[in-house]
């Protein structure tokens, strides 16, 4: 065989982005939002055409327009209009920042998901399932414990005051 590294065709429609960037630059841009969100709203909140857009972004981001205008003014003039547009800072801000990560690449909706499934493969990324302790009881059992307690007799293992283990 003369191609040794021939790789099998992958089935479906290709992908157009890669979800670890969406939901890097998402946060990205939340950090952004959140530092110039008080100067960038009450201009973005009144913006009507793209190029109110522009001038919004211009005077209340001033550091970080050309990030997002005017590559990105037609989408955000759209998402900023959406009728699920939430009402408080901090949703607005995330609300924002995630339908654009996207780039218009893919629908703000799209993005958002991605931004969400992400978050939550992260969370669920590494943690403990299950976690076993040995004991030796006074009842004369030795083995694992169950519920932090002896399978035996139901005497509790004590952690002491302020453990990580204590009775929730």
């Amino acid at each position: 065989m003369l191609d040794r590294f021939s790789e099998k065709p992958r089935r479906g429609r290709p992908a157009k982005v890669r979800p670890p960037e969406i939901r890097g630059r998402a946060d990205n841009y939340r950090v952004i939002f959140n530092q110039v969100w008080e100067r960038l709203w009450p201009l973005l909140s009144k913006a009507q055409a793209e190029a109110d857009v522009v001038e919004a972004f211009q005077q209340g981001a001033n550091p970080y327009a050309q990030e997002f205008v005017p590559s990105l003014s037609k989408l955000i003039l759209e998402v900023s209009h959406d009728r699920k547009f939430p009402k408080r800072r901090q949703a607005q801000i995330n609300f924002l920042a995630d339908s654009l990560a996207g780039l218009g690449r893919i629908a703000p909706r799209r993005s958002r998901d991605i931004c969400a499934n992400e978050r939550t493969k992260a969370k669920r990324a590494h943690h403990i399932i299950r976690y076993e302790f040995y004991v030796e009881c006074s009842c004369g059992y030795k083995g694992k414990s169950r519920n932090r307690a002896c399978p035996k007799c139901g005497a509790r293992i004590d952690f002491g005051f302020g453990s990580i283990f204590g009775y929730f």
